[in-house]
């Protein structure tokens, strides 16, 4: 069977997306405006290049329109934390996924626990085994109700013991299957 994009909606047709391009990590970004931290999950988002260090996430709309929290953070500080998501956090990443009002935190509704370990950046998810600490370098220009954002990564935080002695990042990312949650492991 071939099918033609052109002939199919935007829902059906990210759904077909989503189910074929797995597993994909969780970025669960990070900002913060005003004094509220905002923690929310995408899995749209990838690693684009080593050289410059950016991956691409691709941030959505709210249902009014306007820019969700993430993106407008991002385009006004600059400055976004990407944590990744494990089987502690499973529970804690899918009520991040509830929208919620700008002036209401994630980490403040659910109970998150979270740590400033840089201050130049977002606070990151306490229980992340490893993060990005990423600075917004461009918007990519497409048609559409995403924004294909590239964030250039200056520093990671990896949990002690999870980085060997040839850089391998040992670590128990849980990621997106279609519309299920997976864990990695190792085969």
């Amino acid at each position: 069977m071939i099918v033609d994009y052109k002939d199919v909606n935007d829902l059906n047709r990210y759904k077909m997306m989503s189910d074929t391009v797995v597993p994909r990590p969780i970025a669960w970004i990070v900002t913060e405006d005003n004094g509220i931290i905002n923690a929310a999950p995408f899995s749209y988002f990838v690693p684009l290049s080593s050289n410059p260090p950016v991956v691409i996430v691709s941030i959505g709309k709210k249902e009014d329109g306007t820019p969700k929290d993430t993106l407008y953070n991002i385009l006004k500080h600059k400055k976004a934390t990407i944590c990744f998501v494990n089987k502690n956090s499973c529970e804690e990443v899918k009520n991040c996924a509830m929208p919620l009002d700008k002036n209401e935190s994630e980490v403040e509704t659910y109970n998150i626990d979270v740590q400033k370990v840089l201050e130049d950046f977002p606070a990151m998810i306490a229980s992340t085994q490893t993060a990005l600490f990423c600075e917004f370098y461009k918007t990519v220009d497409l048609p559409g109700k995403t924004t294909p954002v590239i964030l250039e990564v200056k520093k990671q935080f990896i949990e002690e013991g999870r980085l060997d002695e040839k850089s391998h990042v040992h670590i128990d990312n849980v990621g997106r299957s279609g519309a299920f949650f997976k864990a990695m492991v190792d085969l």
